[in-house]
């Protein structure tokens, strides 16, 4: 007989530092075999899908959850994901399961539960017992707790920030899902948390000091063969919870013990190069000073030279405080205020303002109106910046990715809706409004509006380092500059409250 997978998913970054509360009605729902619909499209539930069909697994599909990283969520929807999948354990036409598999976050707080997914592995484990497998994927920024390690068996991170490989990383989770249901072994997941929390702009593979901690994790994995999996999480340091921040987990057949010392080896290193992490954004105006070129016209108005008089490629001005892919409400208007004022030409920024777009939606393109945009998403954002626009177009706000292994594809598979979107334009800057708080990962957001970003001179990301891996590419120079909003590097301005102290850099 086929073996029989219970499969499930719920998935939120939790920015607990935001007003609010994420419910359930913002979460995309798939039930049951809609959950087949994510084959192929670049997700993690896409890599799950992918190997159990080519292993054969009777699958049992349940529930998959996910929304866009925002505030606190409502305990109705975990009690909402719970109640699928208790029904489904309870059900008898199943006689069991040999084994389960979820798609995760690992960074997930609600309204009374600070570590959702040790919860939600805790309730598993009390229902199937002791010996059934549970294995999935979790994303390189969770918060991980000791008893999400004590209540798992194959919980496999992402490698990469950019999160390229996270169907990959899924697909990792599935085989070894596999592998015990097929083999019986049991391994074990030993645990470590260092006393250090980075911010997301500290979190990138590609620089230090994720960079070693990654290589470091590998070297353990190939000589240790009993070490299945080794993970590196740099946490996400707007979750206030008692393990928020870096931690490692190693998946282990053999003595917990010697896992354990290579895990302390990583720590170890972690405390001595925190400093490395601790990555804080340059002033804005210091940058727009640099950027500034020689007058742009007879009459001397000085501003950022238009892309015929610079190299190819946009400079990228990227602001972590309103990162979107951090919680962060997308409609801060400190970058957008610099462009303006600095007389920019040939620019573009994306801002989250259904209002604005409701406002123009009646217009033709063409039309100038007064409209207040931003700025209302965050006590931080400092009000809606009110401007005279031309409308440009606008859209429905679909569109599909261009890079299958894009920070966004991990979030939501191979599409992305932004709502109803307007592109409007004041002097020589180009505003993409959007209905819906879009992570800017893919190109495919401004080629969808009609607009090549290659051919930009400047372009505003509210993004920490997921941007990255699309932005790098076409980009002249890149600068990571300091505004207003609640996603700033300086953790020292946040009122933390649960986490265990002393802990680095607070």
């Amino acid at each position: 007989m086929p073996p029989r997978v219970l499969l499930a998913g719920l998935f939120h970054e939790t920015h607990t530092f935001l007003a609010g509360r994420t419910t359930l009605a913002e979460f995309d729902m798939r039930v049951g075999d809609q959950l087949w619909t994510a084959e192929r499209d670049g997700s993690p539930l896409a890599g799950a899908l992918d190997v159990a069909r080519s292993a054969g697994w009777d699958v049992v599909p349940v529930i998959d959850l996910r929304a866009t990283p925002g505030p606190t969520v409502d305990d109705a929807v975990v009690e909402h994901f719970w109640s699928a999948v208790a029904a489904v354990l309870s059900d008898e036409k199943y006689e069991g399961f040999d084994g389960v598999y979820l798609v995760l976050h690992g960074a997930m707080v609600s309204e009374s539960l600070v570590d959702v997914e040790g919860e939600i592995l805790s309730r598993m484990r009390d229902a199937i017992g002791a010996d059934v497998p549970v294995c999935g994927v979790l994303d390189l920024h969770g918060n991980i707790t000791a008893r999400m390690a004590a209540n798992s068996h194959g919980l496999v991170a992402y490698r990469q920030n950019p999160h390229a490989d996270a169907c990959a990383a899924a697909r990792d989770g599935a085989l070894l899902l596999d592998r015990l249901i097929r083999s019986g072994e049991r391994p074990v997941t030993v645990w470590e948390h260092p006393p250090v929390m980075w911010p997301p702009t500290g979190t990138g593979t590609a620089f230090e000091p994720m960079r070693t901690l990654e290589a470091m994790a590998r070297q353990i994995e190939e000589v240790h063969e009993e070490i299945l999996v080794v993970n590196v999480f740099a946490g996400f340091s707007f979750a206030d919870t008692p393990d928020t921040g870096v931690s490692f987990t190693a998946i282990t057949l053999g003595e917990p013990r010697y896992a354990r010392a290579e895990l302390e080896e990583l720590s170890d290193w972690t405390v001595q190069n925190r400093q490395l992490g601790n990555v804080l954004e340059e002033p804005l105006a210091k940058v727009m000073s640099a950027l500034a070129s020689p007058p742009l016209s007879k009459g001397g108005a000085g501003g950022v030279a238009p892309q015929s008089a610079r190299s190819p490629g946009p400079t990228v001005l990227a602001e972590p405080s309103d990162n979107i892919g951090g919680g962060a409400p997308g409609d801060g208007t400190g970058l957008l205020k610099a462009f303006i004022d600095h007389r920019l030409e040939n620019a573009a920024v994306a801002i989250c303002d259904p209002a604005a777009v409701r406002t123009v939606s009646n217009l033709k393109p063409g039309d100038k109106t007064t409209l207040d945009i931003g700025g209302r998403g965050s006590p931080l954002g400092g009000g809606p910046l009110r401007l005279e626009v031309t409308l440009v177009s606008t859209s429905d706000g679909r569109f599909d990715l261009e890079d299958p292994h894009s920070h966004l594809a991990s979030m939501s598979g191979s599409r992305f809706d932004m709502g109803r979107c307007a592109v409007v334009r004041h002097a020589g800057v180009l505003i993409l409004l959007t209905s819906r708080k879009t992570p800017p990962f893919d190109l495919g957001q401004w080629r969808s509006q009609g607009i090549a970003p290659e051919k930009l001179a400047v372009i505003g990301v509210k993004a920490a380092v997921a941007h990255r891996k699309v932005y790098d590419p076409i980009a002249t120079a890149h600068y990571t500059v300091e505004t207003p909003g609640p996603c700033s590097s300086n953790l020292k301005l946040f009122p933390f409250e649960r986490v265990h102290r002393p802990i680095y850099p607070l």
